[in-house]
């Protein structure tokens, strides 16, 4: 029986599987574990991609209107001299060096009056990078050659102000007496961003860094701070550790933006890893169903068993026999799983719509980043997922396997 046992053991594998009869149940509960399976791998890929997305997203809302590494003045203000700005161009990873001046101010309009952070960019800077593709109101063509601002479009309601229209921003200059005098200074608005953060949409202006350094009574090289664009995000911690070798400046402070977000990015992580435990509790429920069944059914067949082995079947014969049986339930379940979760991951977009539409959390601008519904897949992620739940499978399947050697043909047949 030596030759054929794996043509054996397949076929003895599949009649477990297609059991009938008084075995009804056990097969009824197989089909269930299965689908218990199915439904755990395929809950873990869509959560977790979905989870990814809304990182990225996040992490990419904050960073951009932030930069990935920032150097500031230890004390007073930073001067941008263009040795330090070729230094940072040179430095491998950096693609976008943007010097910025920024101050608290009040912002008035129409007898209303809001707190706001005035930050002054290069035109340059403005109209390439993220805000461009969040302008609602307005546009930024005449931002690097009017006197006007571009500032949140929840700023704007507040003010009740339109593109076009006018706001006083008030600032303070210190006299020589040492007293503080309040500037105040006539600005046009140029355009309204809304990026889906509140607290940008609702206190951010920016203006062109030449005129608020004049405002200030700067000159061209004195900004609050320079932020690096990286090519690479991760790469932050590292770029930030070389700068401080490489500049030598006890003088100046360099922040990396997970150093500057780090309980932030902490909760997304402990949240991301406690839900991929969660989840996998349902893989592994669904695996001892499978445990449970086909130790049943290793007590229904026992009988079976005792026959095949007066006929010659060796243990293990019988071993893999039960164990490919087991196993064969998780990786369908594994298989299917992983498709299905696949497949709601490139139907999201069609899913989320329908569901807005249904829910109406769409038609609501800072409830739209949720109902959007971004995703994320890693392929390394799936791997992981569908590893766990084979190596489950696997080792659901280990138990029946080694109950059926425990089987004597005498005691099987005594009651046959």
């Amino acid at each position: 029986m030596s030759e054929g046992a794996p043509a054996v053991e397949r076929w003895l594998a599949w009649r477990y599987l297609a059991t009938r009869q008084r075995e009804g149940f056990v097969s009824f509960i197989a089909i269930f574990s299965l689908i218990g399976v199915a439904l755990g791998v395929a809950t873990l890929i869509v959560v977790l991609s979905v989870m990814g997305g809304f990182r990225e997203t996040l992490i990419g809302r904050i960073l951009g209107i932030n930069g990935h590494v920032m150097i500031t003045a230890r004390d007073g203000m930073l001067q941008a001299t263009p040795d330090l700005l070729a230094a940072l161009h040179a430095v491998p990873g950096v693609k976008a060096v943007h010097p910025i001046l920024e101050r608290q101010v009040l912002v008035t309009a129409n007898g209303q009056t809001r707190g706001a952070l005035l930050r002054g960019v290069r035109p340059e800077d403005l109209t390439s990078g993220f805000v461009k593709d969040k302008i609602v109101q307005g546009s930024l063509a005449d931002f690097a050659n009017k006197r006007g601002v571009v500032m949140g479009d929840r700023l704007r309601q507040a003010l009740n102000v339109w593109p076009g229209g006018g706001i006083t921003i008030v600032t303070h200059k210190a006299n020589e007496n040492g007293t503080i005098a309040p500037r105040y200074t006539d600005f046009e608005v140029l355009a309204g961003f809304l990026t889906g953060r509140y607290e940008f949409d609702s206190a951010l202006i920016f203006v062109p860094l030449h005129v608020l350094q004049e405002e200030l009574e700067y000159n061209d090289r004195t900004v609050s701070s320079i932020n690096l664009e990286l090519g690479d995000l991760d790469a932050a911690p590292r770029v930030a550790e070389e700068l401080r070798k490489s500049l030598g400046r006890s003088d100046l402070k360099i922040a990396d933006w997970l150093s500057l977000n780090r309980r932030f990015v902490g909760a997304l992580q402990v949240e991301r890893v406690m839900m991929f435990i969660i989840l996998t509790l349902i893989v592994l429920v669904a695996a001892m169903n499978v445990v449970a069944s086909f130790t049943m059914l290793v007590r229904v067949k026992r009988g079976s068993i005792a026959i095949l082995r007066t006929m010659g079947a060796t243990r293990p014969t019988i071993v893999r026999a039960f164990f490919w049986s087991a196993a064969a339930v998780g990786l369908a379940g594994t298989i299917a799983g992983t498709a299905l979760g696949l497949l709601v991951c490139a139907n999201m977009p069609a899913i989320t719509e329908f569901l807005s539409g249904v829910t109406g959390m769409g038609a609501v601008a800072e409830l739209h980043f949720v109902s959007s519904m971004p995703v994320r897949v890693e392929a390394g992620e799936v791997a992981m997922i569908v590893a766990i739940a084979i190596a489950l499978s696997l080792a659901a399947a280990a138990y029946p396997a080694w109950r059926s050697t425990r089987v004597e043909p005498v005691e099987g047949l005594r009651y046959e």
